[in-house]
């Protein structure tokens, strides 16, 4: 076991990927770690703060080890990787096998021996250093795909622990998730937890019944019995956000003059559509790209009265799939602006960049339709972030069927990214429908979103953890 990198034991400690900070440089030249902007950060920053403790992960930058270090109340645990682990685990296993199987195979997955034995050692190596850093009795909440042997691996190592797993990409159905050729070793790399949680029943439901048939465990609906007589729960979590925190973000005079400059900067147009998402195949965006790309050229939207701002975060960038989606993305925003805008002023807005919370939300804030069609999605925060900054109920939000928080947010307009007719007659509905029913639409999307917070996601799970 390694030797503990914190002169005090923790008794909460979260495992990931990736640490929730990030290197910047100050004006002095100086570098400053400053809390990332991700999904899984936003998400677990207020459970950090609240309840101490330690984070471990990556830092970001290969062949390099850091110490740790104090971060806004609690203990950043760094795990180092060289060039190779990022090629292999982080770009390989997880990003090219894992990351299209669990999406509903959107692109081949790619299945290579030597993946597989980096993505164990990594995994080992994440395990050894929460073993290290955990207090006697101490709560661990592992997450994400990435880390799927964790739970197993620490048991091993710490049988006093109390362990939690969460999976915040969808869970796949048998079917596909039988492609795997270590799909034994991953399930039961799962059931070293004590809890496993995922976004949807759906993803339970599947995992519930792999345990049994490839790992020959007795179950129960949400319950599975090891051999040993330990029990492990395995539940659906729908994961939320800070609602009360993006909403108090909008409303700040800053957020709101830098909104009314958007605004501004995109003509001052009748109609905004707004689109953000990570540049991944697994988004739709080529098909809503397309999808508006007809609809001006049919004059079904008004290219002198409507804009189309597409945000597309940069996203593993040195992975094949997301160089050719990049591509193609660019050459199909250009041919469109080239055929349907005007000089100086493009019928799409495309961004391909990253940007502040505070910029996020005067976004949103100025957004008319936020168009969210993932072809496959483990829930979308996005979604109920605009919900949350958008403070104006004459505002609609267009939702893929196949994004997790449609289950929960039913009044919105949802759509099948597949249909691109279909999904251009919702984007119109959405636009167009009375004002009244917008209202209505968005007020109960407001109520479902404010009602179940980012802070009740994370009491449900550790309150069922027994943390």
């Amino acid at each position: 076991m390694p030797q503990t990198q914190n002169a005090e034991l923790s008794d909460f400690l979260v495992v990931a990927n990736r640490l929730p900070v990030d290197r910047k440089t100050d004006a002095d030249g100086q570098p400053v770690w400053r809390t990332s902007p991700g999904g899984l950060v936003t998400a677990l920053e207020p459970v950090m703060k609240r309840k101490g403790g330690a984070w471990i992960g990556w830092h970001g930058a290969p062949d390099e080890t850091i110490d740790g270090f104090e971060h806004e109340g609690y203990s950043i645990v760094p795990v180092p990787l060289n060039s190779q682990d990022v090629e292999d685990f982080y770009e390989g296993f997880s990003n090219a096998t894992l990351w299209p199987l669990y999406h509903d195979v959107v692109a081949p997955p790619e299945f290579h021996r030597e993946w597989w034995d980096t993505y164990k050692q990594v995994n080992q190596r994440f395990a050894e250093a929460a073993a290290a850093n955990a207090a006697e009795g101490a709560t661990v909440w592992v997450q994400d795909y990435q880390l799927h042997l964790v739970p197993s691996m620490l048991r091993e190592l710490r049988p006093d622990l109390r362990i939690g797993f969460f999976l915040h990409i969808p869970f796949p159905p048998q079917e596909l998730f039988q492609q795997l050729p270590w799909r034994k070793e991953l399930v039961e790399g799962l059931l070293g937890a004590d809890l496993i949680g995922f976004q949807l029943p759906g993803g339970a439901h599947n995992f519930v019944r792999l345990a049994k048939q490839l790992s020959g465990v007795q179950a129960t609906r949400d319950t599975i019995t090891m051999p040993d007589g330990r029990t492990v729960k395995a539940r659906a979590y729908p994961i939320s956000i800070d609602a009360d925190g993006f909403k108090a973000l909008a409303e700040d005079p800053a957020v709101q003059e830098e909104a009314q400059q958007l605004r501004e900067n995109l003509g001052n147009p009748s109609t905004i559509f707004l689109g953000i998402d990570r540049l991944d195949y697994t988004k739709g965006l080529r098909q809503r790209i397309r999808a508006f790309g007809e609809l001006f050229r049919d004059d079904e939207l008004d290219p002198a009265e409507t804009v189309f701002l597409q945000v597309a975060t940069p996203s593993r960038e040195r992975v094949e799939e997301y160089k050719k989606l990049r591509d193609d993305i660019d050459l199909l925003v250009g041919r469109i602006n080239s055929q349907e805008g005007d000089i100086g002023r493009p019928v799409i807005a495309y961004r391909h960049d990253s940007f502040p919370r505070t910029t996020m939300a005067a976004m949103y804030s100025i957004a008319d339709v936020m168009v969210v069609t993932p072809l496959r999605d483990g829930m979308n925060l996005v979604a109920k972030e605009y919900v949350a900054c958008h403070q104006d109920d004459d505002a609609a939000l267009v939702l893929s069927e196949f994004a997790g928080a449609a289950k929960e947010m039913k009044q919105a307009y949802q759509c099948n990214p597949h249909d691109l007719n279909g999904m251009k007659q919702t984007i119109l509905k959405a636009a167009t429908d009375s004002k009244s029913e917008r209202r209505r639409r968005m007020r109960a999307l407001r109520k479902q979103v404010f009602s179940h917070q980012i802070d009740d996601w994370a009491k449900d799970f550790l309150r069922d953890l027994g943390a």
